[in-house]
């Protein structure tokens, strides 16, 4: 790694999308490095590594201290953008290092809702059994239940707690 004319942060965020473990670990012996800066998004590195399927970046992260409950400047957390996305493995590192299930953002939406709404069922099921509240309603009064209806989500509906898909809509 060259340290040119960037920031130290924004060599931090660069490699946390690349997912380059060596080079996080190196920029954090930095003390210029804050590890939960936010940039002009609200993005920090551990966001920017988790929104791009980077596991052990992640997960170094978390090691050396990451928050994984600061939200963008939309409201989203880390386990909301992998619950979008589909990364079961990453939501399940984020819960075991003590993410909030139940963060809402700026419009009332939580992860279960992100992963019912996509479709990412294997996430809809890592949220329920470790404790996510299905019964939070989005700014539009709906619930991830209502939502997994509306997508003819059978999985998630069931798993959800649903009797009749044919009935929601």
């Amino acid at each position: 790694m060259s340290f040119t004319s960037s920031q130290p942060i924004d060599l931090l965020y660069d490699a946390a999308r690349r997912g380059d473990v060596a080079d996080i670990k190196q920029l954090l012996q930095n003390p210029q490095v804050y590890l939960n800066a936010q940039n002009g998004k609200g993005y920090t590195a551990l966001i920017l590594a988790t929104y791009d399927n980077h596991l052990e970046a992640a997960r170094a992260l978390l090691d050396a201290g990451a928050n994984p409950n600061l939200q963008d400047a939309s409201g989203n957390s880390a386990l909301m953008g992998v619950s979008f996305k589909g990364y079961a493995d990453i939501a399940r590192l984020l819960i075991e290092r003590h993410a909030s299930l139940d963060l809402r953002n700026g419009n009332g939406g939580t992860a279960l809702m992100f992963a019912t709404l996509f479709g990412r069922n294997e996430i809809v099921k890592i949220l329920l059994d470790a404790g996510a509240d299905a019964s939070l309603k989005d700014s539009r009064g709906l619930t991830a239940l209502h939502l997994a209806g509306q997508q003819g989500n059978e999985e998630a509906w069931k798993l959800l707690g649903g009797a009749d898909p044919d009935a929601q809509s």
